[in-house]
């Protein structure tokens, strides 16, 4: 007698399904798009709650008339799996990782870290550095020009909200157009700058260690600003960098931004809040022009900074399956999408290209550091406070958040660095990316309130006095750089344990 062959079932009953990790895949793109004629968004966590007992019924079997087409119908299986989840209260989750590199066509355009390219590589990004240089300061592939759409004197930059990463993303990609552009380069692409490791050897020679501006950024700007020309790039040694990255933080907001299953909100949580602290950190780290929003996009690092905080975004897109518009939107529990669908927010001046064009897109990296085994990879959607109608439970490993809370940067006069202190010592700083007149920047008077958050171990901060310092440093040599924190709003410290889903 023979042994009929184990199937494997590929639509098993999930008891204890969650939206992240089972529910949001149910959904394929036609389907999402379908229903939006009708009214019905399947294609977020609200949308899909709120409208969940419908949901089951016209897609339960063996009758069901949703989705309309034979191959979408659901199985037995997948509308009980979906009863659980409405039965066990709509649990959010967290996601499940994808922890194998993305398949599929080789990308348009493939960035590499800027210390393997080969000596063809880099001289041919060298030649392409130079030629975007020596362009004409009015040029508008030239560098000069390119760089003062990010500070002076154009400041389109968006920081500290929701289109931050795509805009940049569209900025690296015409900043590589005009790199293309130069004679004899036109497969040039931007490599990027590892941050966990040391500032390479390759970025501290010309083209690539500074430049001198040649002419004054602040003399077309509205209003115009004086005091930055004559004006050459400066940075820290590269051991100073190397300690600055750990002491501000950056590679613990890389690591926290990179396990988050909901890309959030940039001022709240998820990986929005995480990437964009480590952003600002990153750039206090590198030195005196990094560190100031008017400039630091002449310093040539800025490039391959940012090429690298882009990368880091792509692999969170893998990681949570979140690479087409249709998955992303499915990371945005709770949160407003109008930045990112509608006309009228999702802009990203002065580029013709919108947010939601950037969610896909044909750029690859060599490296995306995907984990090889799914255990190595604990996604988590932790926060300071939960639905009451929710499960939810505490674990000791969790750290404590703790968050200065209600920040008025308006009144502070340039980037600054938030200290936590427990006993009078420092356990924690972040550094705050901002310009030197924040009152005058459309993006800050919007975000005008803002908190920096500091995950710490219970033991550093149980029994022990917690106290806030800011300080600006581009103020040390006028009046000193404390800045006294009843002019920036009397904000508070709120320390609290994080909660998950039980």
């Amino acid at each position: 007698m023979t042994t009929p062959p184990t199937t494997h079932d590929p639509d098993p009953v999930v008891a204890a399904p969650t939206y992240l990790a089972d529910i949001r895949t149910y959904f394929r793109p036609e389907d999402v798009a379908h229903m939006a004629t009708k009214g019905i968004d399947l294609g977020t966590y609200d949308g899909v709650e709120q409208n969940a007992l419908t949901i089951f019924a016209h897609t339960s079997p063996p009758n069901a008339g949703m989705p309309p087409d034979a191959a979408g119908k659901w199985s037995a299986n997948r509308s009980q799996t979906f009863k659980n989840w409405i039965v066990n209260g709509f649990p959010l989750g967290t996601s499940t990782p994808v922890t194998t590199p993305p398949g599929g066509a080789a990308p348009a355009r493939l960035r590499k870290d800027v210390t393997t390219l080969t000596d063809a590589e880099f001289a041919l990004l060298t030649t392409a550095f130079n030629g975007v240089m020596a362009r004409s300061s009015t040029a508008p592939d030239g560098y000069f020009t390119l760089a003062g759409q990010h500070g002076l004197p154009k400041a389109w930059c968006l920081h500290h909200e929701p289109r931050f990463n795509p805009w940049h993303r569209v900025y690296l990609r015409e900043f590589e157009d005009a790199l293309r552009s130069v004679p004899g380069c036109q497969d040039v692409t931007l490599p990027y700058w590892d941050i966990s490791t040391p500032l390479p050897d390759r970025l501290q020679h010309p083209p690539f260690d500074q430049y001198v501006l040649p002419a004054d950024p602040g003399a077309t700007a509205t209003p115009p600003v004086t005091g930055l020309f004559p004006y050459t790039t400066e940075r820290y040694p590269v051991a100073e960098i190397t300690a600055n990255v750990t002491s501000l933080g950056v590679l613990d907001d890389i690591a926290t931004s990179m396990a988050q299953s909901l890309w959030g909100a940039s001022d709240i949580n998820g990986y929005q809040k995480f990437s964009i602290q480590a952003h600002d950190s990153g750039h206090g780290s590198v030195g005196p022009t990094m560190g100031v929003q008017e400039v630091s996009a002449f310093d040539p690092v800025f490039w391959f900074f940012h090429c690298n905080i882009d990368r880091l975004w792509l692999r969170w897109q893998h990681l949570n399956t979140a690479t087409t518009l249709a998955g992303f939107r499915t990371t945005l529990a709770g949160g407003d999408d109008s930045w990112l669908t509608d006309p009228s927010f999702n802009p990203l001046p002065p580029f013709t290209a919108t947010a939601d064009q950037t969610i896909a897109t044909d750029i690859g990296y060599d490296r995306l550091d995907l984990p090889p085994a799914p255990a190595e990879t604990v996604m988590e959607n932790l926060s300071g406070s939960i639905d009451a109608a929710r499960t939810f439970s505490f674990r000791s490993a969790d750290p404590v958040s703790v968050r200065v809370k209600g920040i008025n940067r308006l009144n502070i006069p340039g980037s600054f660095v938030v200290s936590l202190l427990a006993d009078g010592e420092p356990v924690a700083k972040r550094f705050f990316f901002q310009p030197n007149n924040p009152r005058q920047c459309e993006t800050c008077a919007k975000h005008a309130t803002v908190n920096i958050d500091f995950r710490l171990t219970r033991e550093q901060v149980l029994d022990r006095t917690l106290s806030v310092r800011i300080d600006v440093p581009g103020h040390s040599e006028k009046v000193g750089t404390a800045f006294p924190l009843a002019q920036a709003g009397h904000p508070t410290v709120n320390a609290r344990l994080l909660a998950g889903e039980a």
